[in-house]
């Protein structure tokens, strides 16, 4: 059967944005492709999108049931979601649980160091500057967000990261670290910050309780090998996994 033509709206490094099948609606459609180090390192991690769908359907799901508000509504198919057209700050906030990553550098932690309490950090999203870290005084100044939506943002990501934790601790697995993205939905004449784009093994640091293994895109990051494998696991203890396996799917295709 012909797949339906849709405009597309938009291209990232890891998810397309269609238009959507009804006014204030977009299709995100999830690829295998993978990036890390601020897309100088490039791959494929076959299956990626069809589980990263999966997996971030079934946390907004959890989210919006303790009263998180997040842009998603419904999964389509195996690796598209119908997900509602906001205006996304660019502003990404990253919550540390354990010292990991270029934190670790900075502080000249031992990777794995619990830190004494969960530290936020912001950087502006901007791929040409690498992504810099900003305060909140930047945020404010520069008009990225207003005092009040940054106020919604933190008390949201606190609150994710508390329940995230939780979630991820009763399967086994340590949440290390996060990124979480906002955008503003509008609905008539009233604004408000929900949570957008995606919770995945893309966006989070996963390790295992007891072994400390690495069950997320450092995989890829770092060659560490069984990549696909990893998020399989993540979607398997979540028990999403699907039936027949992260089958690959053909994208829709687009007008110009």
């Amino acid at each position: 059967m012909q797949r339906s033509r849709r405009r597309r709206i938009y291209e990232g490094k890891a998810k397309i944005l269609f238009e959507g099948p009804e006014p204030g609606t977009l299709v995100q459609y999830f690829k295998d492709d993978a990036t890390a180090f601020n897309n100088q390192k490039k791959g494929i991690i076959t299956g990626k999108g069809v589980l990263n769908n999966r997996i971030s359907e079934f946390i907004m799901e959890r989210l919006m049931e303790i009263g998180v508000p997040t842009h998603f509504v419904r999964r389509l198919n195996m690796r598209e979601q119908l997900v509602r057209d906001v205006e996304i700050i660019p502003v990404e906030v990253i919550v540390r649980n354990v010292a990991a990553g270029n934190f670790s550098k900075r502080f000249k932690m031992e990777e794995g160091s619990p830190l004494p309490r969960s530290i936020v950090e912001f950087c502006y999203k901007n791929d040409d500057l690498g992504d810099p870290m900003v305060t909140e005084e930047h945020i404010t100044a520069f008009g990225w967000a207003a005092p009040e939506d940054l106020d919604d943002m933190l008390h949201l990501t606190l609150r994710t990261n508390d329940f995230l934790r939780g979630l991820f601790r009763a399967i086994g697995l340590k949440l290390v670290d996060f990124k979480l993205e906002f955008g503003r939905l509008w609905e008539n004449e009233e604004m408000r910050i929900v949570l957008a784009d995606e919770i995945s093994p893309d966006s989070c640091r996963l390790w295992d309780i007891k072994t400390d293994e690495k069950l997320d895109k450092d995989r890829f990051r770092h060659d560490l090998g069984k990549v696909e494998e990893a998020y399989q696991e993540v979607a398997r203890r979540l028990g999403v996994l699907p039936a027949a396996g992260p089958m690959d799917l053909e994208g829709p295709r687009t007008v110009q």
